[in-house]
């Protein structure tokens, strides 16, 4: 990643913001341009084509400033289809700054995996409002105030979304359903051996298959810790 910044911000600060929070998603090739907007408090852009990403804040802005953001479930009825608005507030500039560039590198996060880009603006504030809450602690709230559960806004898998975006190397290697895991396998090849070698002298069948249940409990307690 590339930044170019042409306001008060201090660049390294912000360089470090954006990379600790995208981390660990790829930046390589991104062009990212923070600037002061003309007219608007804040606004932003993804250049797919060119790996630009723009990140425009209000030079006249006050902070603590309320975002409002699309990132509570959908309702409908047999007519029509609304979502509330939920409002987040950022303390300062880099905030701002980190929301928007993250919502845009979502959107690019969604062209490298391949997915279909169209009316994913609900995912993109989820992903940037998620790092705000994470990394800052900013509450979520509804139209009148109030704090929402975290769970009203945050029910989509993300990271899931866009594994493809990731180096082959770093994506997490899928377990076939049903099929036992590398150490639920050592477990039973040692249970499957010799008595001597494997298991303590007079230990029965009942017990060995507990010895395997353990084995593969604590293997589901380290892969979910």
């Amino acid at each position: 990643m590339i930044l170019h910044n042409a306001t008060h911000l201090d660049t390294r600060r912000l360089e470090a913001l954006f990379r600790q929070c995208a981390a660990p998603w790829p930046l390589d090739g991104l062009d990212v341009r923070v600037r002061y907007t003309r007219s608007s408090p804040f606004s932003g852009l993804c250049v797919y084509q060119t790996g630009r990403i723009h990140v425009n804040i209000g030079r006249r802005n006050r902070y603590p400033y309320a975002i409002r953001t699309h990132v509570a479930r959908a309702k409908t009825t047999r007519r029509a289809w609304w979502r509330p608005m939920h409002v987040v507030h950022v303390s300062d500039a880099y905030q701002l700054a980190l929301f928007i560039f993250l919502h845009e590198l979502y959107h690019w996060l969604i062209r490298k995996a391949r997915r279909n880009t169209r009316q994913k603006e609900g995912r993109c504030d989820r992903f940037a409002v998620r790092a705000l809450v994470e990394r800052f602690g900013v509450s979520v709230l509804d139209h009148e105030g109030r704090p929402v559960p975290r769970d009203s806004w945050d029910f989509q898998d993300l990271d899931a979304f866009v594994a493809r975006a990731l180096p082959t190397r770093k994506r997490p290697s899928p377990t076939k359903r049903g099929a036992p895991t590398k150490l639920a396998t050592a477990a039973i090849r040692s249970l499957n051996g010799p008595a001597a070698h494997h298991t303590p002298a007079g230990v029965g069948a009942a017990a060995r298959q507990l010895m395997l249940f353990g084995a593969m409990e604590r293997e589901w307690e380290m892969r979910n810790s």
